[in-house]
């Protein structure tokens, strides 16, 4: 009896709480309530959003001109990009797109969801044109590649702002067959290197246009159902219409160890490449000028900072190369002349000096490494003294984590050049 009175007053005490937290309960429902309505519209408002900017971006296509020229090719419109289709080669001439400053904040990542594009008439490229796979007992799949790359020419990364766009990107109709090396290595270098203009001045929008060269001479995935074409080079144009510059890059498809701006050529030099005409619509008084000349400077901050080119090779000397060569000697047992320009230099905690020719670090394409004990041999100061003067400096090649270096022990191998 007694145990029942306690489990009664302990009900009586308690009941005052419960009451008093169910307003509470009710408000923290209502406020989740609020929350997921306000989701819902923000959700709606960001679908909104996203078809305004598709809209926007295709009407900034068509008013800055889709390229002409690509006679016979089949001109398909995505929301995203527009591309012109050459069903003989079975891949896109051409692809436009622009790469908005909503680049900057996009957080979408890869879909990977390659497909074939239905909008194509005659039929685009599929998955067996690059690889087969078989189902396995255990659900797996076996993979037969044919030794190339699914290559976007459109890069994903540039639609991350939208879903719909990053999407579309993956459609076989914007796919070529690269080289593993030169799909992930120069061409992605390329295509971060356009992003991080865009980085570089907020708000920018580029007009771009990417293809490979066609011709009837390539050769073909034979093992693929459509016998893709494997195109040798690949070229790309870029239009920053705000401050009225432009530039081409023309890059082979293998793996690429030049410098990007080495790469970089006029939109009229591309032009006349592939028979095409780019951005007739804008600016007409203008254009001429544009296409004809590139500024590396206003697109590579690296050079911008001091990179200069390599030597050309008609001015060396007999036994002599220059920086971009110097990749091919590493490991070479005899002594070599290399010929650069001090463009940056660094003294680390052990007191050792690294001199960087031509490009900074981290692009650097070949290195002078001078240990603390051995400065004393220089007669003079070097960092101070050899800082943006042309040298040329003899010895051995090595490996320094997969780039040129030279050690040297003496001034006597190394020489300060005339002016240039």
């Amino acid at each position: 009896m007694r145990t029942l009175w306690l489990a009664f007053a302990l009900l009586v005490l308690l009941c005052p709480v419960a009451k008093a937290q169910s307003p509470i309960e009710d408000s923290l429902r209502q406020i989740a309530r609020q929350l997921t309505r306000l989701e819902n519209e923000r959700q709606l408002l960001l679908q909104q959003q996203e078809k305004l900017k598709l809209a926007r971006l295709r009407a900034d296509l068509l008013r800055a001109g889709l390229p002409t020229g690509a006679d016979g090719a089949e001109i398909v419109w995505h929301q995203a990009m527009a591309l012109a289709y050459a069903e003989e080669y079975e891949q896109a001439r051409w692809v436009a797109h622009l790469i908005l400053p909503d680049v900057v904040n996009g957080v979408i990542g890869r879909s990977n969801d390659f497909r074939p594009d239905s909008l194509v008439k005659s039929g685009s490229a599929v998955e067996a044109d690059y690889f087969l796979k078989f189902l396995q007992p255990d659900g797996s799949y076996r993979y037969d590649g044919f030794g190339y790359d699914r290559g976007h020419l459109a890069p994903s990364a540039d639609f991350r702002w939208s879903a719909t766009a990053l999407s579309e990107s993956y459609l076989y109709s914007n796919m070529s067959p690269q080289v593993d090396s030169f799909n992930r290595g120069i061409w992605g270098n390329v295509e971060d290197k356009l992003r991080e203009y865009v980085y570089r001045h907020p708000g920018t929008q580029l007009f771009v246009v990417t293809g490979p060269v066609l011709h009837p001479q390539l050769p073909r995935i034979q093992r693929g159902v459509h016998r893709v074409a494997i195109p040798q080079l690949y070229w790309k144009v870029v239009l920053d219409e705000e401050r009225r510059r432009g530039i081409g890059f023309v890059v082979p498809n293998k793996a690429g160890y030049q410098p990007l701006e080495s790469y970089s050529v006029t939109i009229d030099s591309v032009e006349r490449l592939t028979g095409l005409r780019f951005f007739s619509q804008l600016m007409p008084g203008e254009m001429a000028s544009i296409k004809g000349g590139v500024q590396r400077a206003d697109w590579f901050a690296e050079v911008a900072s001091g990179d200069v080119e390599p030597v050309p090779i008609p001015e060396l000397r007999r036994g002599q190369i220059n920086t971009l060569m110097a990749r091919q000697s590493m490991g070479s047992s005899r002594p070599i002349t290399v010929v650069g320009k001090v463009v940056s230099g660094r003294t680390s905690r052990a007191g050792n000096v690294l001199l960087n020719l031509d490009k900074q670090y981290p692009n650097e394409l070949f290195s002078i490494f001078i240990r603390k004990e051995d400065l004393a041999n220089f007669g003079y100061d070097v960092l101070p003294y050899l800082k943006n003067k042309r040298i040329a400096v003899t010895g051995k090649i090595d490996d320094l984590g997969g780039k040129p270096v030279m050690y040297i022990d003496s001034g006597r191998l190394l020489d300060v050049m005339p002016s240039q």
